[in-house]
């Protein structure tokens, strides 16, 4: 939109005077004029024509002086730039014009060539004043449709730095975590609403707040699941080991929170955690209409299915073998070898666990009695069974001994 100039003033021959003088600009389309007799009429006229971008005012008017006109354009959020041009050129008029906010000041009689050069200056401020707004308008919406989904630094960083680009489709190598929490759906037929509602504000504001400390990014919520991504927007060459120390923080701060519930009287179950790392399809999936930032693959699908596993293994986190590979000081204790639905080929998987665990006698007797099945050997059972009598809490062990005792043998699973 074309930026129109104001003239307030309430001498008679100054329309003719400013028209004839602008004329080639006027002629052109480059310059609009609106006019006024005093401050009421230019109030008036603001709000009439958006396209005002420029007052040039006298002072001395009926009604309303240009100085008071200047205060009221002044109460504005964003206030027009105005030119005093008035014969009371001292020095306390002019203190008094800018004090107000006035842009600049003119004195009559008036210089034509001043005035021009005055009017393009102002006219170059005011457009430069107006796309910094435009900006800043921009990056205000980017970071709220970004703030759903990456740290705060993060998403104040892409909208301000305009990088919106760096969020289109692209292919990246991730690490893929989701949660999801055990019976939720049950819990829900039993517990009132203001107290669910309590609950869930609480779980998810701390789930997000450790996924922002470890650089995560928050793809969307499923109910009472989280998706999470690590590795993208921006890269990561740490993925992996990023989002297995998020795994173990956000199972520590779950199993600490259900604690807290049970005290309350409310049985909120476990946060089962999946975990796998590979090639995914990244970007705003939004077609232009609203921002979606998704992710799309096997990898993202192959995670999600790890976190189901859990239901069946007793477990909190089971990770694949991708991300043991990709993070050096992964600690974990091996589930088996996969046969997850819409693969075609086992993946091997992990319990995830402290590292101070994985010296801990309990765990070291659990790696022995695992190289047995996975070898076939006839002292697994007697291996699971006693490690099972030294924990009976153990799901893992329990379910490697279910399944001997059931005649099924080696490390060979097949998840539904």
């Amino acid at each position: 939109m074309k930026m129109a100039v104001l003239v307030v003033d309430d001498e008679p021959d100054l329309q003719a005077l400013i028209l004839q003088r602008f004329r080639r600009q006027v002629r052109d389309g480059s310059l609009i004029f609106h006019f006024a007799h005093d401050g009421v009429e230019a109030l008036q006229a603001v709000a009439g024509h958006p396209d005002i971008g420029v007052v040039l005012a006298d002072i001395n008017m009926p009604r309303m002086d240009g100085l008071t006109l200047l205060q009221r354009l002044q109460d504005d959020e964003n206030p027009v730039a105005t030119v005093i041009v008035s014969a009371y050129g001292d020095m306390t008029n002019i203190r008094a014009s800018m004090n107000s906010g006035a842009f600049d000041f003119l004195t009559k009689p008036i210089d034509f060539a001043d005035l021009e050069a005055t009017v393009a200056k102002t006219l170059r401020h005011v457009a430069a004043a107006r796309e910094a707004r435009i900006r800043r308008a921009a990056a205000e919406r980017a970071h709220a449709a970004l703030a759903r989904y990456f740290s705060p630094n993060l998403a104040a960083e892409l909208a301000a730095e305009g990088r919106m680009q760096d969020l289109a489709g692209q292919r990246r190598d991730v690490t893929s975590l989701f949660t999801d929490i055990a019976g939720f759906t049950a819990l829900v037929e039993t517990v009132d609403p203001p107290v669910l509602l309590e609950l869930l504000n609480g779980y998810f504001t701390g789930t997000t707040d450790i996924v922002f400390e470890h650089g995560g990014t928050v793809m969307r919520g499923t109910g009472d699941g989280l998706h999470l991504l690590f590795g993208a927007p921006g890269d990561q060459p740490d993925h992996a080991e990023r989002a297995v120390a998020c795994a173990l923080a956000l199972d520590a701060f779950c199993e600490a929170f259900r604690a807290k519930q049970r005290l309350e009287g409310i049985a909120l179950g476990v946060t089962r955690i999946g975990l796998h790392s590979g090639p995914a399809l990244v970007g705003d999936f939004g077609g232009g209409r609203y921002f979606d930032y998704a992710a799309h693959g096997d990898t993202i699908n192959t995670a999600a299915r790890l976190e189901a596993a859990n239901k069946v293994l007793g477990t909190h986190i089971c990770a694949s073998a991708a991300v043991a590979a990709r993070a050096p000081r992964f600690a974990g204790r091996p589930v088996g070898d996969m046969m997850l639905r819409g693969r075609s080929e086992p993946l091997r998987a992990y319990e995830l666990l402290p590292c101070e665990r994985l010296e801990m006698p309990d765990t070291q007797a659990y790696l022995i009695a695992f190289e047995m099945l996975a070898a076939g050997e006839a002292g697994a059972l007697p291996a699971f069974a006693a490690l099972v009598g030294a924990n009976p809490a153990d799901p893992l062990a329990n379910f490697h001994l279910r399944r001997l005792l059931n005649g099924e043998t080696g490390a060979r699973l097949d998840v539904p």
